[in-house]
Formats: C-alpha cells, sequence, structure tokens
C-alpha cells in the first residue's frame, strides 16, 4: 500500500482530547422503531456532516462513490454532504442541537465526544439496529463499546486507532536487545539504552503523554474510574491504579527519560523525539506512521504491541476513532441509517483504509489489510486483544481538559508528591467534577 495515512493524523489527534461538550438540551420527538421498522420520509434530502481533513480529496472520492452507489439504490434521494473543520465542530454540533432545522441527519463525530451529545440528546439510540445489522457481529466488541453510553450505542465505530511500542532496530542490533515482553522488561531495556548511549532517550514518553501511561494503569489490573448507577467515583487512588502509575513514573528518571525534559513532554512530542533520532523506543500509534517515516529514523524502525505485567500479554490500549451516528432530530431515520450502515460498512471501510489509511473496527477486515501491510499488524493485535476508553460522561472532558491525571504523573515523577499523596489529589479533584 502507498503512504496515504498522512492525513488521518491531525483528525485523529484532534479526537483524542475531547472538547467541552454542547450544553444543548433537543427535546425533539425520537425518530427510533424495532430493527427493520420503517420510520421517517424515505425521500428528499439527505443532509451529511462529515470532517474535513487536511488533505480531503481521498476522503471525497470515497464518500462520492458511497454517495452515488446510495443515491442509485433510493430514487428520489439526494445526499447533501457537507465537510466541517474540526476545530469548529463543538458550535456546530452545539447549533444543531439547539436548532433542529439546522441539523444534519447524518454526523461523523468524534468517541471522546459522545457522552457530551449524548448528554444533549443529540443522537438516536441505534443498539437494536446493530445488532441486527449483518455487518455488526464482526465488529470489534471494546471497539463497538466506545459507542455506548450507559450500554446503550449510538453510533457506528467508522475507524479507530491503538497505540503500541516503536523500537530502533539498529539501536537494538548494536546493543543485542530483545523486543520486551513485559512492562518490567520495557524499563529494564531502556535504561540498558541510556546507560550506552547517553545521547538517547531509553525512552521518549512525557507526564503529558496520558494515552501512553493509561495502558500502565489497565494493564495493572486498575481503571481511571468506576460507574455506578448514574454516578462516577474516581479509583485513580486505588492499589492497582497507583501500581501502574509508580511503574509508568519509572521510566520519567535520569536513567531513562530525564524529568527536566521529559515531565512535560506531550504523546506528540514524544513521538517527535523518537522521529528525530533522539530515543531507542516510544509509544506511538498506528497514526504516527508518517511523522515517524518523516523523520531520521525511516527504515530502522519496528513496532511490537506493548506488552503487559505478565510475558505474552498486551497491555490494553486506549481506542480513539471517529463514530457514524443519526441525529435525534432527523425525519428520515430509517434512510439516516441505511447510509450509516453503507458509508461505515465493510466495503467502505476498507475502501477509506485504502485511501486515509484508516484502522477499520470489522475484525475480519482488520485481519485483511494487516495482509497488505505488515507495519499494521502489531496495532490490530493490540485492539483485538481488549482496548479500553475513559469514563463515558460529560464530566471527562473537564477532568481531561484540567489535566488532572498528568499532573498526578508529574507530581511523581519530579518528587513534588509521593504516589499516595498524587493520586489522593487526583481523585480529589475528580470526584468533584463526577459530581460524586
Amino acid at each position: 500500500m502507498t503512504i496515504r495515512r498522512t492525513v488521518v493524523v491531525a483528525a485523529l489527534g484532534a479526537l483524542a482530547i475531547a472538547c467541552a461538550p454542547p450544553q444543548a438540551s433537543n427535546d425533539s420527538p425520537r425518530q427510533t422503531a424495532s430493527a427493520g421498522g420503517t420510520v421517517g420520509a424515505t425521500t428528499g434530502e439527505l443532509r451529511v456532516w462529515l470532517f474535513q481533513e487536511p488533505t480531503n480529496a481521498p476522503k471525497e472520492a470515497v464518500v462520492t462513490e458511497a454517495r452515488a452507489e446510495f443515491e442509485k439504490a433510493h430514487p428520489g434521494v439526494t445526499v447533501n454532504v457537507e465537510y466541517l473543520p474540526v476545530d469548529t465542530r463543538a458550535s456546530r454540533f452545539n447549533g444543531a442541537f439547539n436548532d433542529p432545522a439546522s441539523a444534519p441527519d447524518v454526523a461523523e463525530f468524534g468517541n471522546t465526544d459522545l457522552a457530551g451529545y449524548t448528554a444533549s440528546n443529540g443522537f438516536a439510540e441505534l443498539t437494536a439496529d446493530v445488532k441486527a445489522w449483518p455487518d455488526g457481529k464482526d465488529l470489534v466488541p471494546s471497539v463497538l463499546d466506545t459507542a455506548k453510553v450507559d450500554g446503550r450505542t449510538y453510533g457506528i465505530p467508522w475507524y479507530t486507532g491503538t497505540r503500541a511500542l516503536y523500537y530502533r532496530t539498529d539501536v537494538f542490533d548494536e546493543l543485542d536487545l530483545k523486543p520486551p515482553k513485559t512492562l518490567k522488561e520495557l524499563t529494564e531495556t531502556a535504561r540498558r539504552i541510556r546507560a550506552a548511549k547517553p545521547d538517547l532517550y531509553g525512552i521518549a514518553t512525557g507526564g503529558k503523554s496520558q494515552y501512553s501511561f493509561l495502558p500502565y494503569i489497565w494493564a495493572n489490573g486498575g481503571d481511571v474510574a468506576k460507574q455506578d448507577g448514574d454516578t462516577w467515583k474516581s479509583t485513580i487512588d486505588a492499589k492497582q491504579a497507583r501500581a501502574g502509575l509508580t511503574q509508568y513514573a519509572e521510566l520519567l528518571h535520569d536513567d531513562i527519560c530525564p524529568p527536566s525534559a521529559c515531565a512535560q513532554l506531550t504523546g506528540s512530542q514524544s513521538v517527535a523525539a523518537f522521529a528525530g533520532g533522539k530515543a531507542g523506543m516510544v509509544i506511538g500509534g498506528d497514526f504516527n506512521r508518517a511523522a515517524i517515516d518523516a523523520g531520521a529514523v525511516k527504515g530502522k524502525y519496528a513496532v511490537v504491541p506493548l506488552p503487559g505485567t505478565k510475558s505474552g500479554s498486551i497491555a490494553p490500549a486506549f481506542a480513539g476513532g471517529n463514530l457514524l451516528g443519526v441525529f435525534r432530530s432527523s425525519d428520515r431515520y430509517t434512510l439516516s441509517l441505511e447510509f450509516v450502515e453503507l458509508l461505515g460498512g465493510k466495503k467502505y471501510q476498507e475502501k477509506m483504509f485504502g485511501a486515509m489509511g484508516n484502522m477499520p473496527t470489522f475484525a475480519d477486515v482488520q485481519n485483511r489489510v494487516a495482509k497488505s501491510d505488515e507495519f499494521l499488524a502489531p496495532f490490530i493485535r493490540t485492539a483485538q486483544a481488549g482496548t479500553r476508553f475513559v469514563p463515558s460522561t460529560p464530566a471527562w472532558t473537564k477532568i481531561d481538559a484540567a489535566g488532572v491525571l498528568p499532573t498526578a504523573v508529574q507530581q511523581i515523577a519530579t518528587g513534588q508528591l509521593d504516589v499516595d499523596a498524587a493520586t489522593s489529589a487526583a481523585a480529589t479533584q475528580m470526584n468533584e467534577d463526577f459530581g460524586s
């Protein structure tokens, strides 16, 4: 496959950090029915909002093909697609939730925005329809979970993205190192690299690289919060979560990645350091490939799944990505659903992979595309091993924007607070935001 995945970097990166959810309240009648039923008009204009990519032509080509197929199969229907800049999505969606007359029928949206949008009653529930959809049985379960709030499904995962461990093959060969099989081995390997090559970070990672340290929490059996009925409560101060953060903070030491340089690093900055030849390893996404290939390490790296705490295990990764959903205010529910199932189905997900490099969300399609591009194999293994997600509540947006968890990691790494004090403070702040 030619490398055409550059365009996905900005979109997925933007979606990894949720914007403030709209504070709208959509009280429109809910357009839904039991699976297989027909609801709403079946002719006329179908309005679709999709995100604009930095280079939009490849995406437009696939969408245009899907639109033509849909219109041919639905006489009397015109599909009107508008491409929205990602950074203005909050105001556009907020306006649509407040004014159904200005709303589309179908929209693409980030999975980290879902909780806020459902709190605004913005999207129709698709639970029964996704269960009845033939393609639906092959959706990777943990990826489908990113389309759910309180167990109800509100979208079809259109693409996903995960992170794995990039490592320098030239450095590993020179030092006779093997890819680590556990997180403990990763720390030891990073120390050996730094000791042998003081000009390199053993691993480039940072206190602000949230999607690098979350797998450490999850791999150690912890989580950031748990839900009890309608209430969320922080668990970042639980024993397992503390163990994960302690293990991750070991990487932010002078003998691996000095806190003076690394405590402030974000995930993107860590990847840039690796790409620039300044590190032996980095935790990066499939969507970072183009950036790394544009750097000094092109042709000198390989990728394996980020290991877990036991040999042979894979640390759960955060599942980023975008969803396709039906606006709750749409008066063409069935027509909208059928378009979502076409564009979000196996055929066009595979076409979108070819055009954009977007990782599909169906296990069988993932397996097919991995055969055409070996680079994807560790990311797909990671996705299929089971990914995790952040709390599906609008409160998470506030917690995320305030950098509550990165602050705790930085406090631990710099010695400002020990792990117990840092996580206790984080838990208190999180629970205030959760209202628990």
